[in-house]
């Protein structure tokens, strides 16, 4: 792990990228804040109020809706972005909780991600990210991956956050975002989708639509190697690959894992982690026009700080 993080803070460095955490009654928060800060990595923008702050962050940007300068922008700004699903009144009151002040501030680029959850629901996090940040043109639904980390392996693995049920399109855009995020950890994408079938082998509802996603993925010709369906053995064990699916370029190679549905992309990568040791960071949101990554309520310092590091690499690519 430590590896990777050297890695992202040597790209985000010196980069003066701000970060919005809207959770300043946080000690955690505070604490991850003043450490990013000291060593140069980000700009921490803190809401709340500088008087309720230690003195110890009181050098990281706060802000204070309140006493805000664009308020009135920020609340014109929000009712035209949400088109007709709120009123002036009803977006004054939402800029009113930190969640949905510190998105718009991203939103207005006052701010270059969102970092929030460690005493907030998803819910509260992803949702004003939806409404006001969007996913991006090609893409119509946000997802969560994990990137994980053993000694030297590296793997990604999605969707295993968010989607119950993604359907074709979904996956195909899931495949082409998780190997941008393998690029950006640095990791060749050799993209999977997997199945419990492989290469036909199985004809079924569920395995046609994997198939489709193959099909929709590759007609993007983003240039990445995605393949599927296929299942987890040949997906990465070289002899499995080269007998069931001889002509993949992704087969017995795979580093990047696409799951059918949540339950399997939940339940696969908590097996990899618990019964392999691998180290699991995320969920990492991906999908967004601009970077919001959501914690744990149960989230460390740390946690919080490599999150950050995370949401700064990724408002470069």
């Amino acid at each position: 792990m430590s590896k990777i993080m050297d890695e992202l803070k040597a790209k985000i460095k010196g980069k003066n990228i701000k970060i919005v955490f809207p959770e300043s009654s946080d000690e955690r928060i505070l604490e991850a804040a003043h450490k990013l800060y000291e060593e140069e990595l980000i700009l921490p923008v803190l809401i709340g109020k500088k008087e309720d702050l230690p003195e110890a962050v009181h050098r990281c940007k706060i802000v204070d809706p309140e006493c805000f300068d664009g308020f009135n922008e920020y609340v014109q700004a929000m009712v035209e972005r949400r088109a007709g699903k709120c009123s002036y009144e009803e977006a004054k009151e939402a800029l009113k909780t930190s969640n949905y002040f510190g998105t718009m501030m991203v939103y207005m680029n006052h701010a270059d991600g969102l970092v929030s959850g460690a005493i907030h629901s998803t819910g509260d996090t992803v949702r004003p990210a939806l409404q006001l940040i969007k996913t991006k043109k090609d893409v119509t639904k946000t997802f969560g991956y994990f990137l994980m980390i053993r000694d030297d392996e590296k793997y990604i693995m999605g969707d295993c956050a968010i989607n119950p049920n993604p359907d074709a399109k979904s996956l195909a855009e899931f495949a082409i975002e998780s190997a941008k995020a393998a690029k950006m950890f640095g990791i060749d994408p050799k993209v999977a989708l997997l199945s419990f079938s492989t290469n036909g082998s199985a004809m079924t509802d569920e395995t046609k639509k994997v198939r489709e996603a193959v099909k929709i993925a590759k007609s993007k010709k983003t240039g990445f190697d995605i393949d599927g369906e296929m299942q987890f053995d040949a997906a990465f064990v070289e002899s499995v690959g080269k007998s069931k699916f001889p002509d993949s370029p992704v087969a017995g190679k795979a580093n990047t894992f696409i799951f059918p549905d949540l339950n399997s992309g939940n339940i696969g990568y908590k097996m990899v982690q618990r019964l392999a040791g691998f180290e699991a960071v995320g969920p990492i949101l991906a999908g967004l026009n601009k970077p919001v990554n959501d914690l744990s309520r149960g989230c460390s310092v740390q946690d919080i700080y490599n999150t950050a590091i995370i949401t700064a690499a990724q408002s470069l690519d």
